[in-house]
């Protein structure tokens, strides 16, 4: 918005100092005694949202000073509106990408995706002997399921889930499952827990110890020992190297950033300078003109044009009798 609004306020002034702007009202009459500037404000302001909307616009510049800077906002909104066009779209297409199961009951609801726990484990036990109607008919679909989709270990089943590239989903308990997806960036945790397990270590019946280590653990979680002990291992040691690419890949998927469309605003601003200086010039050689044909000093021609030019309500310029025979009469046929 604020670049919308500088480059039509720049359109207006330019238009209002190069001469060429200034236009017969009325072209079926020759000898008009004015002229008329067409790129006051609400004009600047719809000719450039024109072209930000790329439909265009029933006026157009005439100088080369406001033809530059018209074709310098054309190229900008060119380059802009394409580069958000492809950024949406692939913005689209990752979001396409993105997986549709977020849970047991998206894969209990399809059968492209294959899944499977640890054959013998807690996590199998746990589907054959559940009551719940989903887990038992998620149960029945890995029994029948051909290939077989269970593994004799976890790393086998991690494995597996790597090479069927979004076809294969493999059940593990939730801290094998941080481990992994720490490590490895294209693995990723789908829905929350089946159920709540504790760990536990096993000890003789009525061993002296268990009350010791009980209280020893306890006062581990309390004080953060094990929360630190976590972090060491699962995140610091060879951890945590997929957290900075995600944020990343977020971000350059999602936006579009100053040094993506940078150089295109480098190409406005030289672009208005550009123009600024040829309206200035064309301002001094109509000054210069101006002198001549009324035999003044050209500081006198130059204040006299500025103190016009600085009459922002004024948008009509009455045409002397020399410069209406000079510039606008035509020639008989």
């Amino acid at each position: 918005a604020t670049v919308f609004l500088g480059v039509s306020v720049f359109l207006y002034m330019f238009a209002r100092l190069s001469p060429n702007e200034w236009r017969n009202p009325h072209p079926c009459k020759p000898q008009s005694e004015e002229l008329e500037n067409f790129f006051h404000l609400k004009n600047s302001l719809w000719h450039n949202i024109g072209s930000l909307m790329q439909q265009g616009s029933d006026i157009s510049p005439q100088a080369v000073s406001t033809r530059l800077l018209a074709g310098m906002w054309w190229f900008f909104t060119l380059i802009m509106i394409s580069s958000y066009t492809a950024n949406l779209a692939a913005f689209l297409t990752i979001t396409r990408m993105e997986s549709s199961i977020k849970g047991v009951e998206d894969l209990a609801s399809q059968s492209k995706v294959k899944f499977g726990p640890l054959r013998w484990g807690s996590t199998a036990s746990f589907f054959q002997n559940s009551n719940h109607s989903l887990y038992q008919r998620m149960w029945a679909m890995m029994s029948q399921a051909k290939p077989d989709v269970f593994t004799a270990t976890s790393q086998e089943g991690v494995d597996r889930v790597q090479r069927a590239k979004g076809n294969y989903a493999f059940f593990m308990e939730s801290a094998s499952i941080e481990y992994e997806t720490e490590r490895k960036c294209d693995l990723m945790q789908i829905g929350g827990l089946l159920d709540q397990k504790g760990y536990g270590i096993a000890m003789p019946i009525d061993s002296p110890y268990r009350t010791l280590l009980n209280h020893a653990i306890l006062k581990l979680a309390e004080n953060g020992a094990l929360a630190d002990l976590k972090t060491r291992w699962w995140r610091e040691n060879g951890g945590g190297k997929c957290d900075s690419g995600k944020e990343e890949a977020a971000g350059t998927d999602t936006e579009l950033t100053m040094a993506n469309v940078g150089g295109v605003f480098l190409v406005l601003i030289s672009g208005c300078l550009v123009a600024f200086l040829l309206a200035v010039l064309e301002f001094l050689w109509n000054c210069h003109k101006i002198a001549v044909r009324d035999k003044i000093t050209p500081c006198e021609a130059l204040s006299k044009e500025f103190k016009f030019v600085m009459k922002v309500s004024q948008t009509t310029k009455h045409v002397e009798n020399n410069q209406c025979n000079e510039t606008i009469s035509q020639p008989s046929s």
